[in-house]
Protein backbone atom coordinates (compact mmCIF):
# COMPACT_ATOMS: atom_id res chain seq x y z
CA UNK A 1 0.00 0.00 0.00
CA UNK A 2 2.92 2.07 0.61
CA UNK A 3 4.82 1.26 -2.23
CA UNK A 4 1.41 2.54 -4.36
CA UNK A 5 1.51 5.83 -2.62
CA UNK A 6 4.62 6.76 -3.17
CA UNK A 7 4.49 5.57 -7.08
CA UNK A 8 1.39 8.09 -7.33
CA UNK A 9 3.83 10.81 -5.76
CA UNK A 10 6.54 10.01 -8.05
CA UNK A 11 3.87 10.75 -10.82
CA UNK A 12 2.29 14.00 -9.78
CA UNK A 13 5.97 15.52 -9.22
CA UNK A 14 6.88 14.66 -12.79
CA UNK A 15 5.49 17.44 -14.52
CA UNK A 16 6.79 19.61 -12.48
CA UNK A 17 9.87 18.52 -12.70
CA UNK A 18 10.01 18.98 -16.54
CA UNK A 19 8.83 22.36 -15.92
CA UNK A 20 11.91 23.01 -13.80
CA UNK A 21 14.25 21.60 -15.76
CA UNK A 22 13.29 23.87 -18.62
CA UNK A 23 13.27 26.70 -17.14
CA UNK A 24 16.73 26.04 -15.63
CA UNK A 25 18.10 25.34 -19.36
CA UNK A 26 16.36 28.75 -20.48
CA UNK A 27 18.14 31.03 -18.02
CA UNK A 28 21.30 29.19 -19.06
CA UNK A 29 21.11 30.43 -22.69
CA UNK A 30 22.87 33.65 -23.35
CA UNK A 31 20.13 35.95 -24.38
CA UNK A 32 20.42 38.97 -26.97
CA UNK A 33 19.72 42.30 -25.54
CA UNK A 34 16.23 43.70 -26.72
CA UNK A 35 17.40 47.15 -28.03
CA UNK A 36 20.19 45.45 -29.63
CA UNK A 37 20.60 47.24 -33.37
CA UNK A 38 21.62 45.09 -36.60
CA UNK A 39 25.32 45.07 -37.08
CA UNK A 40 26.40 47.46 -39.45
CA UNK A 41 27.47 47.29 -43.66
CA UNK A 42 31.30 46.76 -43.64
CA UNK A 43 30.60 47.90 -47.47
CA UNK A 44 33.18 50.74 -48.45
CA UNK A 45 31.22 53.67 -49.86
CA UNK A 46 31.81 54.33 -53.99
CA UNK A 47 34.24 56.12 -54.85
CA UNK A 48 33.60 60.34 -55.86
CA UNK A 49 32.82 60.41 -60.06
CA UNK A 50 35.12 62.32 -62.06
CA UNK A 51 33.61 65.80 -63.20
CA UNK A 52 33.03 65.73 -66.98
CA UNK A 53 34.84 68.64 -68.74
CA UNK A 54 32.40 71.32 -69.88
CA UNK A 55 32.30 71.73 -73.78
CA UNK A 56 31.10 75.42 -72.76
CA UNK A 57 33.94 76.26 -70.59
CA UNK A 58 36.20 78.75 -71.89
CA UNK A 59 39.89 77.12 -72.28
CA UNK A 60 42.50 78.27 -70.14
CA UNK A 61 44.62 81.51 -71.74
CA UNK A 62 48.60 81.27 -70.76
CA UNK A 63 50.61 84.21 -71.48
CA UNK A 64 52.75 83.87 -74.41
CA UNK A 65 56.39 84.71 -74.02
CA UNK A 66 57.31 88.45 -74.52
CA UNK A 67 58.51 89.24 -77.84
CA UNK A 68 62.32 90.73 -78.21
CA UNK A 69 61.54 94.13 -79.76
CA UNK A 70 63.68 94.77 -82.55
CA UNK A 71 66.91 97.78 -81.78
CA UNK A 72 66.89 99.13 -85.61
CA UNK A 73 64.78 98.45 -88.92
CA UNK A 74 65.44 100.01 -92.35
CA UNK A 75 67.80 100.83 -95.06
CA UNK A 76 71.54 101.94 -93.18
CA UNK A 77 74.22 103.59 -94.98
CA UNK A 78 77.95 102.27 -94.33
CA UNK A 79 79.56 104.25 -91.45
CA UNK A 80 83.09 103.25 -92.22
CA UNK A 81 85.63 101.04 -94.20
CA UNK A 82 84.87 97.48 -93.05
CA UNK A 83 80.67 98.03 -93.23
CA UNK A 84 81.31 99.31 -97.02
CA UNK A 85 83.53 95.87 -97.95
CA UNK A 86 81.58 93.59 -96.03
CA UNK A 87 78.23 94.40 -97.13
CA UNK A 88 77.79 97.85 -98.41
CA UNK A 89 74.40 99.69 -97.85
CA UNK A 90 72.65 97.33 -95.51
CA UNK A 91 68.89 96.49 -95.12
CA UNK A 92 67.83 95.22 -91.64
CA UNK A 93 64.68 93.51 -91.29
CA UNK A 94 62.97 91.20 -88.88
CA UNK A 95 64.10 88.12 -89.70
CA UNK A 96 67.37 88.79 -92.47
CA UNK A 97 70.16 91.10 -92.79
CA UNK A 98 70.74 92.00 -96.59
CA UNK A 99 74.18 93.82 -98.17
CA UNK A 100 73.88 95.64 -101.07
CA UNK A 101 77.14 94.06 -102.45
CA UNK A 102 74.95 90.68 -101.91
CA UNK A 103 76.04 89.34 -98.39
CA UNK A 104 73.19 88.26 -96.08
CA UNK A 105 72.39 86.89 -93.15
CA UNK A 106 69.61 84.90 -92.42
CA UNK A 107 68.78 85.80 -88.30
CA UNK A 108 66.65 85.01 -85.43
CA UNK A 109 66.32 87.20 -82.24
CA UNK A 110 67.69 85.36 -79.38
CA UNK A 111 68.15 87.96 -76.65
CA UNK A 112 67.92 92.25 -75.68
CA UNK A 113 70.73 92.41 -73.55
CA UNK A 114 72.58 95.71 -72.57
CA UNK A 115 76.12 97.08 -73.33
CA UNK A 116 77.49 95.76 -69.65
CA UNK A 117 76.48 92.34 -70.65
CA UNK A 118 79.17 89.93 -70.79
CA UNK A 119 79.06 88.17 -74.27
CA UNK A 120 82.16 86.19 -72.90
CA UNK A 121 84.14 85.73 -69.87
CA UNK A 122 85.07 89.80 -69.16
CA UNK A 123 84.58 91.12 -72.54
CA UNK A 124 81.36 93.14 -72.41
CA UNK A 125 79.18 94.68 -75.72
CA UNK A 126 79.88 98.21 -74.04
CA UNK A 127 83.61 97.75 -74.85
CA UNK A 128 83.16 95.88 -77.96
CA UNK A 129 81.29 98.78 -79.39
CA UNK A 130 81.92 101.53 -77.87
CA UNK A 131 78.71 102.30 -76.21
CA UNK A 132 77.15 102.59 -72.79
CA UNK A 133 76.48 100.20 -70.49
CA UNK A 134 72.47 100.67 -70.04
CA UNK A 135 72.28 100.72 -74.14
CA UNK A 136 70.00 97.86 -74.79
CA UNK A 137 71.32 95.45 -77.82
CA UNK A 138 69.90 92.84 -79.72
CA UNK A 139 71.14 89.94 -79.66
CA UNK A 140 70.33 87.65 -83.22
CA UNK A 141 71.61 84.20 -83.79
CA UNK A 142 72.76 83.71 -87.48
CA UNK A 143 70.97 80.58 -89.09
CA UNK A 144 72.18 81.25 -93.01
CA UNK A 145 74.65 83.49 -94.56
CA UNK A 146 75.90 84.31 -98.01
CA UNK A 147 79.07 85.83 -98.34
CA UNK A 148 79.41 89.44 -100.96
CA UNK A 149 79.51 88.35 -104.45
CA UNK A 150 82.74 89.85 -105.84
CA UNK A 151 84.76 89.83 -102.70
CA UNK A 152 83.53 86.28 -100.50
CA UNK A 153 86.59 86.86 -98.13
CA UNK A 154 85.05 90.47 -97.16
CA UNK A 155 82.23 89.09 -94.81
CA UNK A 156 82.16 89.68 -91.80
CA UNK A 157 84.12 87.03 -90.47
CA UNK A 158 86.10 86.13 -93.58
CA UNK A 159 85.67 82.13 -94.49
CA UNK A 160 84.70 81.58 -90.57
CA UNK A 161 80.65 81.34 -90.42
CA UNK A 162 79.29 84.43 -88.19
CA UNK A 163 77.66 82.72 -85.49
CA UNK A 164 75.91 86.03 -84.00
CA UNK A 165 75.27 89.27 -84.38
CA UNK A 166 74.78 91.79 -82.03
CA UNK A 167 72.83 95.51 -82.85
CA UNK A 168 72.82 99.06 -80.76
CA UNK A 169 71.48 101.65 -82.25
CA UNK A 170 72.88 105.17 -80.54
CA UNK A 171 72.98 109.04 -81.61
CA UNK A 172 76.06 110.57 -82.23
CA UNK A 173 75.89 114.20 -82.78
CA UNK A 174 72.61 114.92 -85.16
CA UNK A 175 73.03 111.15 -86.77
CA UNK A 176 71.52 107.88 -85.24
CA UNK A 177 74.29 105.21 -85.91
CA UNK A 178 73.82 101.59 -85.89
CA UNK A 179 76.69 99.34 -83.91
CA UNK A 180 77.23 95.46 -85.61
CA UNK A 181 79.05 93.50 -83.67
CA UNK A 182 80.13 89.89 -85.39
CA UNK A 183 80.43 87.19 -82.95
CA UNK A 184 82.07 83.24 -84.27
CA UNK A 185 81.80 80.80 -81.99
CA UNK A 186 79.69 77.44 -80.94
CA UNK A 187 78.85 79.17 -77.57
CA UNK A 188 75.90 81.29 -76.77
CA UNK A 189 77.23 84.55 -76.09
CA UNK A 190 77.18 85.12 -72.60
CA UNK A 191 79.25 85.73 -69.36
CA UNK A 192 80.51 81.95 -69.09
CA UNK A 193 80.96 81.30 -73.08
CA UNK A 194 83.93 79.92 -74.10
CA UNK A 195 85.10 80.08 -78.01
CA UNK A 196 83.40 83.48 -78.93
CA UNK A 197 85.57 85.79 -80.28
CA UNK A 198 84.97 89.03 -81.79
CA UNK A 199 84.87 89.06 -85.65
CA UNK A 200 83.80 92.50 -86.78
CA UNK A 201 83.36 95.70 -85.08
CA UNK A 202 81.25 98.24 -87.42
CA UNK A 203 79.00 100.72 -87.93
CA UNK A 204 76.06 102.09 -89.76
CA UNK A 205 74.36 105.62 -90.65
CA UNK A 206 70.54 105.50 -91.17
CA UNK A 207 69.95 106.05 -94.80
CA UNK A 208 69.28 109.68 -96.52
CA UNK A 209 66.21 109.92 -98.10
Amino acid sequence: MRRIQTLSALRSAWPLGLALCAFALSACQPQAPANAAAPESTTAAPPPAMPSPDPNAAPVERAAPPLIKPVALGEFEPGNPVASAATGKLSIEDATLKGANGASFGTERVALVTGGDEYSAGATYAASMQIDASQPVELRHVVEQTPPTDQPGNAFCGGTPTAYIALAKVGEGEREVVKVLALQGQDLPAPGAKGVSVCATTSYLVASR
